[in-house]
């Protein structure tokens, strides 16, 4: 009996797949452990937040270069060369809420190397994977955020309880190292013939949509192809498209919203509703699971109504983008008022699965009005989500402060309502605003 043969570029989605769940583990394993360390010797909430925003100072920072690292060493070495910083600074870092320095630096670091991971990834995937596949690569790839964060608050804060917070930090560490090790023996530059096969822009196009004689063509994964280097970039028409600021707006709303609840989801169960995220079991990682879900049901449902032509692509952006963000704008809104963990994983749970279902609409915009330049927009648009998580992250901590401040108790719904109404609102806005500006047609030639 033959053996059946497995694609090496399956292989390669699955590795990266891996990654994006450990990178999530990480990020939900620091707030889940600083939390109760800070908590333990009393560390302010403004205090927290700062702690808690750093990491995405250094993540800000290094996403330009990280993609222009990729494009010139080749995304596999960058992302290795990136798990392995991350992984030994949790390695090496001692988590005391008191030694506020080497906190900040770390998490400045662990942001600076997973800045580089996500342009990596999408360099390789570029190399790796022909256009018709492309969708459900990247689609499941991302996805693997969301299964981490899931893993993450199910598993970690019994570490945390039986283990102590610090254990957090070596557990990751192991995790990112065993990745790397797999990464190093699995993982490869592709042949020529197959990245032939990847980046030609006729590969797999006939499984694509097409509008009249025209085809709708994804060329070379986003990335710019030798016609469109840094000099040709249409930085002006691009600065001034009412198309672009829409996606730009929504992946700004989109993040806020997610790490704000990544971030702060755990104090509010701890002290807002008085519940123990160890005795909660597995209720906790609900949140997270249906973002995994729901990621991966807007993009069959997207790719569905596109190729069978039920509807345009604007139409079908404009559809899923806005039912993600208003279902998701009225869960945000009435999390503070239920009491229960049952109601507030549930309000928590449609929230984020809603804005994992909308990202099959404002996430790939980019592709439709942009294919030359994709990867321009969507850098834009993710240092846009990126200065999310540093404001929203920083600022729910000074409002929680504010509220101790006016003798609000923080298990009083009250000292919660503005930190779940603010991303409410901005879900409602930026839905309008996709709604009225956004297009599924091709403006940059």
């Amino acid at each position: 009996m033959g053996r059946i043969k497995f694609p090496k570029r399956y292989v390669i989605v699955i590795l990266t797949f891996i990654c994006t769940s450990v990178c999530y583990i990480e990020r939900v394993g620091f707030s889940i452990a600083y939390t109760v360390a800070a908590d333990a010797v009393g560390v302010n909430q403004s205090s927290k937040g700062v702690i808690l925003s750093t990491f995405y100072y250094g993540y800000a920072c290094s996403q330009v270069p990280g993609g222009w690292t990729a494009q010139k060493i080749g995304g596999r070495r960058v992302l290795l060369l990136s798990f392995l910083l991350w992984s030994l600074t949790c390695a090496l870092i001692p988590l005391d809420p008191n030694q506020i320095v080497v906190l900040v630096v770390a998490r400045l670091l662990v942001g600076v190397a997973q800045g580089f991971i996500f342009p990596s990834i999408h360099t390789v995937l570029a190399q790796w994977v022909p256009p018709h596949e492309r969708s459900r690569s990247v689609s499941l790839t991302t996805s693997g955020m969301y299964l981490g964060a899931a893993m993450g608050m199910l598993l970690l804060p019994s570490l945390v309880k039986f283990r102590g917070p610090q254990s957090v930090f070596l557990a990751e560490a192991i995790l990112g190292i065993t990745w790397s090790l797999l990464w190093v023996k699995y993982a490869s530059d592709p042949p020529r013939a197959e990245q032939i096969k990847a980046t030609a822009p006729s590969f797999g196009e006939s499984l694509l949509p097409s509008r009249g004689n025209q085809k709708v063509k994804v060329e070379n994964g986003g990335h710019s192809n030798k016609s469109a280097q840094m000099g040709q970039i249409p930085w002006k028409k691009i600065t001034f498209s009412l198309p672009v600021w829409a996606i730009v707006v929504n992946n700004f709303t989109f993040h806020y919203a997610l790490y704000v609840l990544m971030n702060w989801l755990p104090t509010y169960f701890e002290q807002g509703l008085q519940l123990s995220l160890q005795e909660m079991g597995s209720s906790k990682m609900v949140p997270y699971l249906n973002m995994f879900i729901f990621s991966n049901i807007g993009g069959v449902i997207a790719d569905h109504l596109i190729t069978k032509r039920i509807f345009s692509v604007t139409k079908t952006r404009k559809l899923l983008n806005t039912v993600g963000f208003i279902v998701a704008s009225f869960a945000l809104m009435g999390l503070p008022l239920f009491r229960t963990s049952q109601g507030a994983v549930f309000c928590s749970s449609v929230a984020l699965g809603f804005l994992a279902l909308g990202r099959a609409g404002f996430a790939v915009n980019h592709m439709d009005i942009a294919p030359r330049y994709a990867g321009i927009v969507m850098g834009v648009s993710n240092t846009a989500g990126t200065l999310a998580g540093i404001v929203g992250v920083d600022l729910t901590g000074r409002l929680l402060e504010a509220a101790k401040n006016a003798q609000l108790d923080l298990t009083s719904s009250e000292s919660w309502r503005s930190v779940f109404f603010i991303p409410g609102l901005l879900c409602m806005f930026s839905s309008l605003m996709f709604l009225i500006f956004s297009t599924g047609e091709r403006i940059f030639e």
